[in-house]
Parts: structure tokens; C-alpha cells; sequence
């Protein structure tokens, strides 16, 4: 029987796991990553990152990595089943960072975040087994029981093992519950190019909503969102099955070309699912951590996807987990302490506060968008869908307080690794408003004005900002000094 002993032991290498394995090492720590399947998994075909997700994978060192190859969806058709109608919102210029909003296949995101890491960094087939403390002391380590009788003993445990997370059912969190809706999805291969442009064509009726959008020249993404029963769900793991249902029964509706994309599926990528949730109140007042165990990702916060956050939100919480972990390195010098007045715990605990609020309040918004989009067919509730949700929401309110949040204040990244900073201070010629970032308070930017900065190297810089386009994407700044 083998014993290993880990600082950080992350089990599950999706989105999450893989993205806060990358955030700690650009702390400077090599965590070992438990993942139960032999490979990375695909599940999902492709997934839709706001300009949120970016900034965090900016954060993590990756982004220009997958930039380059996905292009930002420039619109949004949403077309009325019933009556034809179609009405056009425009995706382009929705970002201060100027990177949109792009769909990227789910396998490649992987891969880039696992070839940041070093080779030995995950270990497949490894399935737990059982959880357990060492003492009942909440900071002792955590021994993890692995199915072919290993031992890995860590000072901290991260959770990142998705809906069904073992580490969320050891901290006492509630399971996840079915939404009452399904979702079907896959990828089509047109092998001599399909010639669509790069936007979102969306289909909508009482009960139904199906779309695509392109990836790239040959590959397009499509979805089917529905009210169905459970009775259905034996669709899942069987690709035959999807395509025929899908073609048979709810195609019929849709325009011609959506079948003739949905019959060029790759069969590998066809995933049928109940959509789960984790009530909200569960997540705001549930056992997020326990001492030097948490969680992220969807073993936190499992959410719908209609306001299509799942994944952004599992970039920013290992951002936001790596931020905390950081500043308790620079206190301890270096060291994961578990005892005293500066220890892992109170990292955690700093993380969930942080991080439960911006979480709860998105699984209510995502469950409350489904309702309105899938709900049903009186006039008041087309009227919240298409005029209220897609006309005035959708890269509107949504676009900036969901896909506009900035996870990374108070991080830099040199030469590979992080350097948290402590606080910003600044004058806004118009207007200002004061705004806690974790624990250092930001003066917010107007248009125009001065910013005097501090890090924890003791770099003090002045410098002169003027954001001279409507859409803040031009910034200038100019460096007055600097006592490094």
C-alpha cells in the first residue's frame, strides 16, 4: 500500500481542476491533480467563454493561446418559432479587453491548461475511494483513499470534481437538483467548409430552444434546450439515440439546415443531460469549505446554463482561489501553513466569502433566464422573453455586470508566475465610486484621470489614464516613477 504526502491535492481535472492546478503554479506550488477518467474528457463539444472567462485566462497565461485560433462571435438572430419574427443584438465591442465572446471547443481548452502543467502533474484513473481527517482537527491533513488502495495525505483539498462532486457530499452540501429541463448538444463536421458567418443563430417556442454557432470553417456547435420528463433521459450515452430523437421530434420545427446539421454530428460529441442546480440558498449558506478543504466549479456551484457562465465561473474561481492562496504565501514567505495566525484556512475561508456571493447570485440568474426562455406560451411571458431578456438584457445589464466582472484585480503575471499586489488608490476627474477588490479598496475609473499604485514589491508608480473611447478600449497610461 502506497503512502504520498501533497501539499495540494486537487481532485478532478476539468475546467476547474486543470485551471487552479495552472493557478497555483503560477504561485510557485505543484499540486497533484486525482482525476477518475484515463484522458481528458470532451464531454460538452465546445463551451462559450464571455469576456469574464478571458480576463481569467489572461490571469493564468493562456489566453493568447486560444484567441488566436477562436474568433469572437460578432451576433446574436433570435428568431420567434411561432411568429417568424427575428430580431438581431449585436456581440461586437461588449468588452473592455476587446475579446467577446467566442465558443472553443471544450478538448482544446483542456489540453492548453494540462500542457501548462508538468508531465506528472495529473494522474488519471485514480478514483476516491473515501475522504477522512487525520484528527477532527478541521486543519489537519486530509487522507484521501484511493480504489486501488493508495493513501495521499494533503494540507489542503480542492474539490473540483464536478455536479456529482464526492468533496461537496463531504462537506455536507446539498446534491444537485434536476431543473425539469434537458439539454442535447454535439458537433457537426463539414469537411468541404459550411460558408456561415461567426454569429449565433437562435430558435425559440414555449418549452423549446435550439441553436448553432460556428467554431471554425468546417465545425459548427449546435444545442437543443427542452422542457422534458425523466422519462427521456435514457438518450444519455447513446449518440444513436440523441441524433434520431433529435431529428424526429423536435427538428421538425426548426429550419431545414439545422437538421442537416444536426445528421453531420460527430457521434463522439452527441451528450444528452438533465440540467441541475444547486439551490441558492444552499450554495450562500452551505458548507463551502471546512478548514483546508473547498470546493469550485460545479462541485460549488452547479447552475443551469442559460446565462452560459458555468464554465466563465470555474475559470474565476481558481483565479480568485490562487489570489488568496497568494497573499497567504507572501505573509508566511513562502510556506502552506496549516497552524498560527496566517494559515491555509483562512485563505479558504477568504476565497468562499468572496466568492459565494458573485456564485449565488449567478445560479439565480441562470435558472431565472431558463425560465423565462423556456417558459410558456402567454403573451406576458413572450413578452419577457423577446422584448425584455433578448432585446434589452442580452448585452445590456447582463453584458456588463455578468460578462463585464473582473476577477484578477490585485494580480500580476511576470515571467511565469503571479505577484499579487496590495492595493490601488485613485482620482477620477468624473465622478468615482469606492469598491472593495478582497481586501483592498479601488477607487473606481471614470474617463479620464490619476492612479497612484502600490505592490507588494514596494513599486510605487504614478500614472496618468485616459480612456478616450466610448467603449473604454483605449487606455494610455504613463509611468512618472517608480523607488525599485
Amino acid at each position: 500500500m502506497e503512502t504520498v504526502e501533497k501539499d495540494v491535492v486537487i481532485i478532478g481535472a476539468g475546467i476547474a481542476g486543470l485551471a487552479t492546478a495552472l493557478a497555483l503554479k503560477r504561485l510557485g506550488i505543484k499540486p497533484l491533480v486525482l482525476e477518475k477518467s484515463d484522458g481528458l474528457r470532451g464531454t460538452g463539444a465546445a463551451i462559450n467563454f464571455a469576456p469574464n472567462a478571458w480576463l481569467a485566462l489572461d490571469a493564468l497565461g493562456v489566453s493568447h493561446k486560444l484567441a488566436s485560433i477562436y474568433d469572437p462571435v460578432k451576433r446574436l438572430f433570435v428568431t420567434n418559432l411561432r411568429t417568424g419574427a427575428t430580431q438581431e443584438t449585436s456581440l461586437a465591442g461588449k468588452s473592455e479587453n476587446g475579446s467577446g465572446i467566442r465558443y472553443i471547443h471544450r478538448k482544446k481548452l483542456l489540453e492548453t491548461l494540462a500542457d501548462e502543467l508538468p508531465n506528472d502533474t495529473i494522474h488519471f484513473s485514480s478514483k476516491i475511494a473515501a475522504i477522512n481527517s487525520e484528527t477532527h482537527d478541521a486543519l489537519s491533513p486530509v487522507i484521501i483513499h484511493l480504489a486501488d488502495g493508495t493513501i495521499v495525505k494533503a494540507k489542503v483539498l480542492i474539490g473540483c470534481d464536478g455536479i456529482h462532486s464526492t468533496v461537496a457530499r463531504w462537506l455536507g452540501l446539498s446534491e444537485p437538483l434536476n431543473a425539469g429541463r434537458s439539454a442535447g448538444l454535439g458537433l457537426a463536421v463539414f469537411p468541404e467548409g459550411h460558408g456561415l458567418n461567426k454569429e449565433v443563430r437562435l430558435f425559440v417556442d414555449a418549452g423549446m430552444r435550439a441553436g448553432y454557432v460556428p467554431l471554425n470553417d468546417k465545425e459548427i456547435y449546435w444545442f437543443l434546450v427542452c422542457n422534458c420528463s425523466a422519462e427521456g433521459e435514457n438518450k444519455a450515452g447513446n449518440p444513436e439515440l440523441i441524433q434520431k430523437e433529435v431529428l424526429e421530434k423536435y427538428a421538425k420545427v426548426l429550419p431545414p439546415f439545422y437538421s442537416v446539421i444536426v445528421r453531420r454530428s460527430d457521434a463522439s460529441t452527441l451528450h444528452w443531460a438533465p440540467l441541475m442546480f444547486r439551490h441558492p440558498w444552499n450554495v450562500f449558506f452551505g458548507n463551502l469549505s471546512k478548514g483546508n478543504v473547498t470546493v469550485a466549479g460545479d462541485a460549488m456551484h452547479p447552475m443551469t446554463p442559460d446565462l452560459g457562465q458555468g464554465g466563465c465561473q470555474a475559470l474565476e474561481d481558481a483565479v480568485v482561489l490562487g489570489r488568496h492562496i497568494g497573499n497567504l504565501l507572501i505573509k508566511t514567505k513562502g510556506h502552506i501553513a496549516t497552524t498560527g495566525d496566517n494559515n491555509v484556512a483562512q485563505a479558504i475561508d477568504g476565497y468562499v466569502k468572496e466568492r459565494k456571493w458573485r456564485v449565488t447570485g449567478l445560479v439565480i440568474g441562470s435558472y431565472l433566464s431558463g425560465w423565462v426562455q423556456d417558459g410558456g406560451s402567454n403573451w406576458w411571458m413572450r413578452f419577457l422573453r423577446d422584448v425584455i431578456f433578448y432585446r434589452f438584457l442580452v448585452g445590456g445589464v447582463l453584458g456588463n455586470k455578468v460578462t463585464g466582472y473582473d476577477c484578477v484585480e490585485g494580480l500580476k503575471l511576470e515571467n511565469g508566475r503571479w505577484k499579487p499586489e496590495s492595493f490601488k488608490i485613485g482620482f477620477e476627474w468624473r465622478g468615482f465610486g469606492l469598491q472593495a477588490a478582497d481586501r483592498w479598496p479601488r477607487l473606481m475609473a471614470g474617463r479620464t484621470g490619476f492612479h497612484l499604485a502600490a505592490d507588494r514589491g514596494f513599486t510605487w508608480e504614478l500614472a496618468a489614464a485616459d480612456r478616450g473611447d466610448a467603449d473604454g478600449s483605449r487606455l494610455v497610461a504613463t509611468s512618472l516613477g517608480s523607488n525599485r
